[in-house]
């Protein structure tokens, strides 16, 4: 698989692909869905006019965050196949940390893009189901992830969320999802930002699973970044 390469800075793509697609819009509001609002990260480049909506699983931690969210002007919780999503009413998703903890991942991520419109931005971040941190969330047991989280997150971590990892959450399932639903992918980069790496204790766990693995699971990055564009042409294989 040949590994698609952003052109825009690290720490600015999904900005300045919103301040693009802005710009391709003549400086009207954009409608975002926020589909995973455990993350408290608003979409806010400036002079860039935005409504964001949440949607997401329904579960403590995350109805917790939620009640501090000042950037959110409407959200639902709930089983993600069903929640009401208007057919073609955003211009951008910002899908953060969401599929990696939900079932029926490609059906989820099927109706969300139902809601984004011809032309419209997927702004995805993802844990790797192929890297060290991915393989070390979704083997270690449930009880164990409860009684370690605050001893290996930064404080105030929203979690333990649940570690499902579908085969759509590494890069090559995303690209063949894509492939598949006539999808583009416009910038792709992987990064480090688990949350068991502010701990000595899982920077450790980690590189230890790279050393069992030999090196299949790598301890060089745990998180996916993209960009996907919903094309705007009718005879693309468009949800």
């Amino acid at each position: 698989m040949s590994e698609v390469r952003s052109v825009a800075q690290r720490g600015d793509l999904f900005d300045q692909r919103v301040r693009e697609h802005w710009t391709g819009q003549l400086g009207r509001r954009l409608d975002v869905l926020v589909a995973g609002c455990a993350h408290d990260e608003p979409l806010a480049p400036e002079r860039v006019e935005t409504r964001c909506t949440g949607v997401d699983e329904d579960h403590p931690a995350i109805r917790r965050v939620l009640d501090e969210r000042a950037d959110l002007v409407a959200w639902s919780l709930g089983d993600l196949r069903g929640v009401p999503l208007p057919p073609r009413s955003y211009d951008l998703i910002q899908l953060s940390f969401l599929l990696e903890r939900v079932r029926h991942a490609e059906l989820v991520l099927d109706r969300l893009l139902q809601a984004l419109r011809p032309g419209g931005l997927v702004l995805l971040r993802m844990r790797d189901r192929g890297s060290a941190y991915g393989l070390l969330d979704r083997l270690t047991p449930g009880w164990l992830r409860r009684a370690l989280w605050r001893a290996v997150t930064r404080p105030g971590t929203p979690g333990p969320l649940p570690a499902v990892y579908e085969p759509l959450t590494s890069a090559d399932g995303m690209h063949t999802f894509c492939l598949s639903r006539g999808l583009m992918i416009i910038d792709e980069e992987r990064r480090t930002s688990g949350p068991a790496r502010s701990g000595r204790l899982g920077r450790a766990a980690i590189a230890a699973v790279s050393r069992l693995t030999s090196g299949r699971y790598p301890a060089g990055h745990d998180e996916i970044t993209m960009v996907i564009r919903k094309p705007q042409h009718h005879f693309a294989r468009v949800l």
